[in-house]
């Protein structure tokens, strides 16, 4: 028999501690352990249950959330699952805790939290399975200076990178995009986020990257030097045309494979839209969105790339990519942002 995923809820609401319980307890393979209001107490329910994944709110009582995740990944790393608000700080909170180490987050709504978070009871089982299947993310430290810029090989205008990413994509994307100059060329991504995040991360990656980063808006023009972040929550983003020019598309079309917006939807309009002349890279991810959309651009021409097992938080969406025979390079995250320039350079095409 399979054993149990022990989690432990730390959370200053007495309702949202109740409802996790609840949640967590109705299925089969997962079993809430403990529950703390704070921090302090979180502490020593850790020394006492040795849980398989902690459960955090991201604004606590009597130790900052942050504060204490960053102690804990230092002297205790183990998986971690945010429990974060939606708002502009609960959003930048979220961000960092990721940036600790934190493996993935989900949302507390708005209104109605009961309702709410009982709606959210698959997605908050299949991310408390993946926490507790992850390979910890190593946390960079603060002092950790920028990583070297790369320089930019000769290529036309032509030429654009499609990233897909999921759990475990805010600091893969980060890694990848930080080494890339000023005059690489546009890439589009689509990282798997709810709708109020992306925009403080497309923000974040902005000030720390020589490319210009931004969250996409719908009919605007793709531009070298420029990163496109598909908006969360309510649109898929797809790559369309206007005449000689590459535009943003944005639709409030269906989710596809359970997310909106989705790599497949991004991928396969790539592959229309770009052909030959784009470069498609999966990340980090759990499930299969974006395999089948990589394959049709590796089809359509496109040179195609997916990140190693060794260096993914969540070896999901890369692993289906692989398996399908989507990917023309398994390449680890230290080296990606280099192949990735590699292949803009390369001029010549599949046969």
């Amino acid at each position: 028999m399979q054993k149990k995923i022990n989690v432990l809820c730390v959370d200053d609401s007495a309702l949202v501690r109740g409802l996790m319980t609840e949640i967590i307890n109705s299925q089969p393979d997962m079993t809430v352990v403990a529950t703390a209001p704070d921090p302090l107490v979180a502490r020593e329910l850790i020394k006492k249950h040795n849980p398989d994944v902690l459960t955090l709110d991201v604004e606590m009582p009597r130790m900052d959330g942050l504060d204490f995740l960053e102690k804990l990944m230092r002297l205790r790393p183990m998986p971690v699952l945010m429990v974060s608000s939606l708002t502009e700080r609960g959003s930048e909170i979220t961000l960092r805790a990721l940036e600790l180490g934190a493996i993935d987050f989900v949302t507390k709504p708005k209104l109605g939290i009961r309702d709410g978070l009982l709606e959210y009871t698959e997605l908050i089982a299949d991310k408390i399975r993946a926490a507790a299947r992850a390979r910890l993310p190593a946390a960079a430290p603060a002092s950790a200076p920028p990583p070297q810029v790369l320089r930019s090989p000769l290529s036309s205008s032509e030429k654009l990178v499609i990233i897909g990413a999921s759990t475990g994509g805010t600091e893969a994307i980060r890694y990848v995009l930080q080494p890339l100059p000023a005059d690489s060329p546009a890439i589009l991504i689509t990282q798997h986020m709810p709708a109020g995040f992306t925009r403080s991360f497309a923000q974040r990656l902005d000030a720390l990257c020589s490319v210009t980063v931004r969250e996409a808006t719908h009919g605007e023009r793709v531009l070298p030097g420029h990163v496109y972040l598909a908006p969360g929550g309510d649109t898929h983003m797809r790559l369309g045309r206007s005449g000689a020019n590459y535009v943003i598309e944005l639709d409030p079309s269906e989710p596809v494979n359970r997310h909106r917006p989705s790599v497949d939807v991004l991928f396969h309009s790539a592959a229309v839209a770009a052909g030959r002349n784009a470069i498609g890279v999966i990340l980090t991810g759990m499930g299969k969105d974006g395999a089948a959309g990589l394959l049709e651009m590796k089809r359509a021409g496109a040179r195609t790339l997916a990140q190693d097992e060794a260096s993914c938080v969540v070896f999901g969406m890369p692993r289906e990519a692989i398996a399908v025979g989507a990917a023309d390079e398994v390449v680890a995250l230290g080296a990606m942002s280099e192949r990735i320039l590699a292949n803009v350079g390369d001029r010549g095409h599949r046969v």
